[in-house]
Parts: structure tokens; C-alpha cells; sequence
């Protein structure tokens, strides 16, 4: 889902390796640039937010990242070309 206005540029599902998918990453314009923001937490219990789903490592983050960002261009784009 790609939105036009506001902060918030789109709203993606990922599946890794055919096996594991999540949904609802945001695709957020900031004041350092375009990033991905990753599953929203979940409150506790004991009333602590925490992460669901998360990469373990940056090297992971970045790739995740980076993909989310090419396939967000490639549907802006598309969007725009069709208006």
C-alpha cells in the first residue's frame, strides 16, 4: 500500500525463504531520509512494550531495509507513472 501524503509513505508484508512472512512494516519519511520502521511492540503483562519480531543484527536490518526501500521506489513509481 503506497500513501501520497503524510509521513508514513507505505505499509508492507515481507516472506522469507518461503516460509516465514510480517506484516504491517511501515515505510517512513524522516528527517534523515526514507527508513523502514519493523513490527510494532506489543504491550506486556507487566505494562513494558517489546518488540514481536525483530532482525538480530544490523547486517540483517540493512538488508531487510534495503530491499523494503528499492520495492517501496519501485511502487511509488509505478503509482505515479500510472496517474
Amino acid at each position: 500500500k503506497v500513501a501520497k501524503e503524510g509521513k508514513m509513505k507505505a505499509v508492507v508484508s515481507i516472506t522469507i525463504d518461503e516460509e516465514f512472512v510480517v506484516h504491517d512494516i511501515k515505510v517512513i519519511e524522516g528527517e534523515k531520509g526514507t527508513f523502514h520502521r519493523q513490527c510494532q511492540a506489543a504491550k506486556q503483562p507487566i505494562g513494558e512494550y517489546r518488540d514481536i519480531a525483530h532482525p538480530i543484527n544490523s547486517s540483517t536490518r540493512d538488508k531487510i531495509q534495503t530491499i523494503i526501500l528499492e520495492k517501496y521506489q519501485e511502487a511509488a513509481a509505478e503509482e505515479e507513472a500510472a496517474v
